[in-house]
């Protein structure tokens, strides 16, 4: 039943699913319409809105570009490969390869999202080059929905967002810690949950008859390689020898270091946390951990091309959420909200209403500036802890990103599958997480 039940959303997905750029063009016209149709506003008035908008996130853009460079590097430094190989090299049998991609990639997706998402890949092909009559695609599959718990995590974007002075709903929330929600019980069990049940559910998912495992092909995922360039000593310049010394790296990594340290000791340790402070974390380890400026930025050059999508699209959701504040068609929607919603179901709402809206905004941080707008004052009438209305949005957030490719773009690349080969188990994924999810916020 799982099976053919992710064969169907598969079908759906070849055939309806477009490119995310065309959703959130798509997503632009609709709540350009919508302004006009029920609050009445000009054509003219709806376009100020959103090009008065447009720029408003160019500093959350930066950041958010900044997470999946770092994060992509880090994830290819000697230390961390060393570890993901030594890692692979434990796993002897197909079950256990599985099993391991989901864990080791939960947890690192819990860490942050850009790392989970490159850690995925790159442990999926290392089991699959060590274990002999593996599935590969149900393998990468595995690696992506560890994915699944990246918005519970370090890198949570809305969690984040909201707890970063200067926020752009801070005049209406406040500042609210990290302890409040990612931290927090319901979350906790949630995120505990889901890591521990996944790899079980996705060795239930192994096929029984050999002639439908597809095993890792190296040659075909060759061109996914990172490769750094480094000048021969022989042929050095001055300038090529310090490009190539370790000592530039070393002395900015422990500058950031040394700045992290004083950072949390002077602010409360873990509760300070930020989408700034984790970037600049794995800014530090990753300058630390290569062998050279120069190596760095091969590095990040490499991780250019998984960022372009992200950063053509924030303005348009920057659009968005201006026509939606600017119009007052978010407090209209949340006048409906509150109208069908109570103290009890709001999180729970929130949640699924959440993962709709990412199969059309598929970016945390985009997606909380459309909808954050919308479900702050709903929990504020309500009287519900605004803090898990922020939470529940996450999870939902991440949760479709199961059966929404966008995400999973880095580390197809990677592992040199496409999404029609995941996407199936994926939404097997979908269906076991919500479940998990709806039923946490339920009892909490």
């Amino acid at each position: 039943m799982l099976a053919s039940l992710g064969a169907f959303f598969t079908k759906i997905v070849r055939k309806y699913l477009p490119d995310a750029f065309v959703f959130a063009i798509g997503l632009t016209v609709l709540t350009f319409i919508l302004g006009i149709i029920i609050n009445h506003q000009t054509p003219m008035q709806m376009l100020n809105h959103w090009g008065g908008g447009l720029w408003n996130l160019l500093t959350f853009s930066m950041q958010v570009s900044l997470t999946l460079v770092t994060g992509f590097i880090l994830a290819h430094t000697a230390p961390v490969q060393k570890i993901l190989k030594g890692a692979a090299s434990r796993v002897t049998t197909p079950s256990g390869a599985i099993m391991a991609a989901a864990l080791i990639a939960s947890i690192a997706s819990w860490l942050s999202w850009g790392f989970g998402l490159i850690v995925g890949a790159l442990i999926a092909r290392e089991l699959a080059k060590n274990v002999k009559g593996v599935h590969y695609p149900l393998l990468v599959a595995a690696a992506y929905s560890g994915f699944v718990v990246w918005h519970a995590g370090l890198s949570a974007s809305a969690s984040l967002a909201v707890a970063t002075p200067g926020h752009f709903l801070e005049e209406t929330m406040g500042i609210i810690p990290v302890t409040e929600t990612m931290f927090a019980l319901p979350n906790l069990v949630a995120l505990i949950l889901i890591v521990v049940t996944l790899p079980f559910l996705f060795k239930m998912m192994m096929p029984k008859d050999p002639n439908d495992i597809m095993e890792f092909n190296p040659e075909e995922a060759a061109a996914a390689e990172v490769v750094t360039e480094t000048t021969a000593i022989g042929e050095s310049t001055p300038a090529q020898a310090l490009e190539n010394s370790r000592i530039g790296s070393f002395v900015l990594g422990l500058m950031m270091i040394v700045y992290l340290v004083y950072y949390f000791t002077q602010n409360g340790g873990l509760t300070a946390l930020n989408l700034n402070v984790i970037n600049l974390a794995f800014f530090a380890l990753g300058i630390l951990f290569v062998k050279s400026p120069k190596e760095y930025v091969d590095m990040a050059v490499a991780a250019g091309k998984n960022v372009a999508n992200i950063i053509i699209q924030y303005p348009l959701y920057a659009g968005i959420m201006g026509m939606m504040v600017g119009s007052g068609l978010a407090a209209t929607m949340t006048g409906w909200l509150v109208s069908i919603a109570n103290v009890h179901t709001l999180p729970v709402f929130g949640f699924l209403s959440a993962g709709l809206v990412n199969l059309f905004v598929p970016s945390g941080g985009g997606q909380w500036a459309v909808q954050g707008p919308i479900m702050v004052p709903a929990a504020q009438q309500l009287g519900v802890d605004v803090a898990k209305v922020v939470q529940t949005v996450a999870w939902g957030d991440a949760w479709t990103n199961m059966i929404q490719p966008f995400w999973a773009i880095p580390l197809l690349g990677i592992a040199g599958l496409s999404i029609r080969d995941i996407m199936g188990y994926c939404a097997v994924t979908l269906i076991w997480t919500g479940i998990i999810i709806s039923a946490v916020y339920m009892i909490f």
